[in-house]
C-alpha cells in the first residue's frame, strides 16, 4: 500500500474518533452545567483544557461562557479540531483513500458529513444540542458499523483501526489528567460530593457508567475507577484496550508485509508495560505523572508509525 493511502486511513479514523470524542466531552459540560451551575465556569475549562482547546480559546475570547465553548469545539472554524473541521478532514481523507474502501464505508462517511454540516450550519440552541450531539456520535458509529461489517482484514482495515485506538487512548487519558490535574480544586475536595459526581461524569463521558455498576456496584472510588479506565481490558475505551487492539493490527501488518519496524516495538513496549503495571504502582508514582508518560509515548508511537509507513509518501 502507498504510505500516503496508509496516512489517509489512519487520518480518517482519527478525525472521525475525535469528533464523537468532542463531542462526549460537551454531553458532559453541558450535564454540569445544567446540575451544577455554580460550577459552571470550571468545568467548560475544564472541557477546553481535555480537548487541547483552551489556549486558542483565549486567544479568540475574553472569557469562557458555556454557549460559546459549545460552539467554539462543534462548529467554530478557527477551532481546528472543532467536530465540523473534523468531519470535513475525515471525509476528505475517505475521498483520498476511496478505492479502498466499500461502498458502504464511503457512504456512511458522507452521509456523517452531509448530515452535520447541515447540524452545525448554524449555532446550536441549547434544545437542540441533546439531539445534535447524538448525532454526532451515531454518526461515528455508523463508519465504525460499515468498517466492520463490510471490509475485508487486510491492511485498510489495520490502519483505520490503528488510527481510532491511537486517537481513543489519548482521549481517554487526557480526560483522566485533566480530572485530578484541573477539575479537583485541592487534595481537600477528594471523597467530597463535588469529587464524586466529577468521577461519575468522567464515565458518562466514555460511555463506561453502567459497564463500571456492573462489576463493582454503586460504589464508586477513584481508584477502582482509574484502573477500570487504565488497566481494564474488557472497557473498550480503557488504554489497556486500546493498545491491545493497536498491538494486534501493527501484528497483521507485521505479517502481511513481512517485516517489523520500530514502531512495532514500541507498541509491545507501552502495552507491556501496562499489562505489568497495578493500581497501587500507578498512584504511587503519580496518576498525573503517569499519565503524561503514557500521552507522550502515544504521540511518540503515532508518529513512528507515520514515519514507518511513509505517510507522507
Amino acid at each position: 500500500m502507498l504510505g500516503k493511502t496508509a496516512g489517509g486511513l489512519f487520518w480518517m479514523f482519527r478525525y472521525l474518533e475525535r469528533s464523537e470524542n468532542i463531542a462526549r466531552l460537551v454531553e458532559t459540560g453541558q450535564r454540569i452545567a445544567l446540575t451544577r451551575p455554580d460550577t459552571a465556569e470550571g468545568e467548560w475549562a475544564s472541557v477546553l483544557k481535555t480537548a487541547w482547546a483552551h489556549d486558542a480559546y483565549l486567544e479568540a475570547h475574553d472569557t469562557i461562557q458555556g454557549d460559546v465553548v459549545v460552539n467554539w469545539l462543534l462548529r467554530d472554524r478557527d477551532n481546528p479540531s472543532c467536530v465540523l473541521n473534523c468531519v470535513e478532514n475525515a471525509r476528505t481523507n475517505a475521498r483520498l483513500v476511496r478505492t479502498g474502501l466499500t461502498r458502504e464505508v464511503w457512504e456512511a462517511v458522507n452521509e456523517c458529513w452531509m448530515t452535520l454540516k447541515e447540524d452545525l450550519a448554524r449555532k446550536v440552541q441549547p434544545k437542540d444540542l441533546p439531539r445534535v450531539l447524538g448525532t454526532i456520535k451515531q454518526r461515528s458509529a455508523f463508519v465504525r458499523g460499515a468498517l466492520h461489517g463490510t471490509m475485508l482484514r487486510r491492511d485498510v482495515y489495520d490502519f483505520a483501526r490503528i488510527g481510532t485506538f491511537i486517537e481513543r487512548a489519548d482521549a481517554t487519558a487526557r480526560l483522566l489528567d485533566v480530572k485530578y490535574y484541573v477539575l479537583l480544586p485541592s487534595a481537600a475536595g477528594v471523597g467530597s460530593p463535588l469529587d464524586n459526581a466529577q468521577w461519575e461524569m468522567i464515565l458518562r463521558s466514555v460511555a463506561a457508567e453502567g459497564a463500571f455498576r456492573t462489576l463493582h456496584g454503586r460504589t464508586r472510588t477513584p481508584r477502582d475507577i482509574a484502573r477500570f479506565l487504565i488497566l481494564d481490558g474488557r472497557l473498550p475505551r480503557s488504554l489497556a484496550f486500546c493498545y491491545a487492539k493497536i498491538g494486534d493490527n501493527l501484528g497483521y501488518l507485521e505479517s502481511d508485509y513481512g517485516v517489523r519496524l520500530p514502531s512495532h516495538d514500541q507498541a509491545d513496549a507501552i502495552c507491556q508495560h501496562l499489562q505489568q503495571s497495578t493500581i497501587d504502582s500507578i498512584f504511587e508514582t503519580g496518576l498525573h505523572q503517569v499519565l503524561q508518560d503514557f500521552l507522550r509515548r502515544n504521540a511518540g508511537l503515532a508518529a513512528q508509525i507515520e514515519s514507518d509507513y511513509r505517510f507522507m509518501q
